[in-house]
């Protein structure tokens, strides 16, 4: 993600999730880097306080977890790998291996099912309590689990690319919307139109 990171720009207005990204975490880690004009990109994983407020909206961090750049950098390296997952599903492509691999290695690497605790009072109970070292393995083996369940569900025939450029975000598809949001939506439409004056003119 170097390319993109240089070329930040300061936070613009937030817009709304896309179409899927609240169901399915991994769609909202692939979209947590945002295409603008003039080939500027704002990163959400792009320091360690702002991966961590992204986890911590996500519950996959405690808000104290002491985000560090090692931690944040793992984070975009796999949104890189995922994304390529995506990649390869929307264009029907096989995936590239080093992409199967990132993902596998972060689902493996940890246990995601809550674990077995037993409280002296009240007996045993199941919850994900780890310590803090572990927080970003399991959230990385969280987010991969998400991205795997996607690509093999049933949703996986509805995931696709926004079709109004220079947006990079993904999502689900709901009918003919290939848009992730209102505001790509109508830079399509006004795209199409002044495309439809421009041949006009031209004849």
């Amino acid at each position: 993600m170097r390319a993109m990171n240089e070329n930040v720009e300061p936070p613009v207005p937030p817009v709304p999730p896309a179409p899927g990204a609240e169901q399915y975490p991994s769609l909202a880690l692939v979209n947590s880097v945002i295409a603008l004009p003039g080939g500027h990109f704002v990163d959400q994983l792009g320091t360690p306080a702002a991966a961590n407020e992204w986890l911590v909206e996500r519950g996959l961090a405690p808000v104290d977890a002491g985000m560090r750049e090692m931690c944040a950098a793992q984070l975009r390296s796999l949104r890189e790998q995922v994304r390529s997952l995506f990649d390869s599903r929307v264009a029907a492509l096989p995936a590239l291996p080093a992409a199967l691999t990132a993902v596998n290695d972060a689902l493996t690497r940890v246990p995601t099912a809550p674990l077995l605790q037993w409280d002296e009072k009240d007996g045993p109970y199941r919850a994900a309590t780890h310590p803090t070292t572990e927080i970003v393995d399991h959230a990385l083996a969280t987010l991969a689990a998400d991205a795997a369940d996607l690509l093999t569900s049933a949703d996986a025939e509805r995931l696709t690319a926004c079709g109004s450029a220079p947006c990079n975000r993904y999502l689900l598809r709901h009918g003919r919307r290939h848009w992730c949001s209102t505001r790509c939506g109508d830079r399509a439409r006004a795209a199409r139109a002044y495309a439809r004056r421009t041949r006009a003119t031209a004849d």
